[in-house]
């Protein structure tokens, strides 16, 4: 992730459907909500007396991410072409110029109904030839080195796979249908990255015989394949070091780190996509000098008073070790004096996971009832007690909430 401060500022305004308008110091904004496409919660807008379209993140000068390399939920391929669809028609003739967050614009009201026109076949495109190959009995990778965009669109410079890429694009297209799994049962139950990597290495002769012919497949212009041999020999040579020790790693480990590292940086070089290149020449990096300890802090204030009471209870349910609570049975009340006032929520820890629900009377009381304000329970989960907070606190059965498990 990139480092710096996180924060959430809550929105003054929702935007709930398309062809609304709002004005905003002095602008009038219409919107088109395009939900699914490039994020969960999208939108285009027109900025209608400039004659301006904005089309956020929906149509840009290169290939989308259908899934982010970082990760994320899939996106609808198919929803977004769409989208792209109904903005042609529903915009048009109010624009005389298009722009999005990133990129630069496109000037003149024809060529944005090209480019919109374009990225829409674009997604479209990616769609449904992933289905059809899909439905043909192609795998994920073998859809990937198979799927070839029409050469109008291969011509296009803004359908080009700077940033998303058509290989791994159609590889989400097919996560999002059909999963990891794809058919074929030796791979329903495979061992975990170490151990399948020692296997293969002494089925390839041992660590100095992989070595050798991992650099021959570099040599001879495979570097996929030298890449795959090498990381199987980078995970079974790394030493395993006990909590607490330090452990010297081997000569060939080092060898192979190198040597993997080298076939990285070849592989990003050769990379038009940005993603691409950016995670091999970083993985290259690491090889050599080491991961980095940086991490970002996600648990600022800002963020946390910017979500809801049930966003903050399942960020809480999320940090829950379930094997420790696996036999605690545990249920606690949330009086909320606001957000909405009166609300009462009902947690509940059992078999390790924690639940919640609105409640308006519960049938069973709980082992304990918290009344408080979001602003209280804030306090609390930044763990300051009830009692310097001025939290109403009920037990039954009577218990300290100092000692509870709350």
């Amino acid at each position: 992730m990139s480092t710096g401060t996180i924060s959430l500022i809550p929105p003054t305004v929702d935007v709930t459907e398309t062809g609304q308008e709002e004005t905003v110091d002095g602008v009038r904004i219409v919107f088109q909500l395009t939900p699914g496409t490039e994020a969960p919660a999208e939108m285009n807008f027109l900025f209608p007396d400039l004659r301006a379209l904005c089309l956020a993140e929906n149509a840009t000068h290169n290939m989308h991410n259908v899934l982010t390399l970082r990760g994320a939920v899939v996106r609808d391929a198919r929803i977004w072409a769409a989208y792209l669809d109904e903005a042609v028609e529903y915009f048009h003739g109010r624009y005389d110029v298009a722009f999005a967050s990133h990129h630069w614009p496109t000037w003149g009201h024809d060529e944005v109904v090209r480019f919109l026109t374009e990225q829409r076949d674009l997604y479209a495109y990616l769609h449904d030839q992933t289905l059809r190959l899909l439905n043909e009995g192609l795998t994920a990778p073998e859809i990937a080195e198979t799927i070839e965009l029409p050469p109008a669109l291969a011509r296009a410079w803004h359908a080009r796979g700077y940033y998303g890429s058509l290989n791994h694009n159609a590889k989400a297209v097919y996560q999002r249908y059909l999963g990891w799994f794809d058919g074929n049962v030796a791979h329903l139950w495979e061992h975990p990255p170490v151990e399948l990597a020692k296997r293969y290495v002494a089925v390839a002769g041992g660590p100095a015989e992989t070595l050798a012919k991992a650099r021959a497949y570099a040599e001879e212009g495979d570097p996929r394949f030298a890449a795959t041999l090498l990381n199987h020999l980078v995970f079974a040579t790394a030493p395993e070091v006990p909590v607490g020790e330090e452990r010297p790693a081997s000569a060939v480990h080092e060898e192979a780190k190198e040597a993997l590292a080298g076939v990285y940086e070849r592989l990003g070089h050769g990379a038009e996509n940005g993603p691409w290149r950016n995670f091999y020449l970083t993985s290259a990096q690491e090889l050599r000098e080491g991961i980095s300890g940086e991490t970002v802090d996600m648990t600022n204030p800002e963020m946390a008073a910017a979500l809801t009471v049930p966003m903050l209870i399942d960020s809480i349910a999320v940090a829950i070790d379930g094997p420790r609570a696996w036999d605690d049975d545990l249920t606690v009340d949330l009086v909320l004096t606001d957000d909405p006032v009166g609300e009462r929520r009902r947690l509940t820890l059992h078999n390790g996971a924690l639940t919640h629900r609105a409640v308006a009377e519960p049938r069973t009381p709980a082992g304990l009832t918290l009344t408080l304000s979001k602003q209280q329970l804030l306090g609390l989960l930044a763990g300051q007690g009830p009692g310097k907070l001025g939290v109403g606190v009920k037990s039954d059965p009577p218990c300290s909430p100092a000692s509870s498990r709350t």
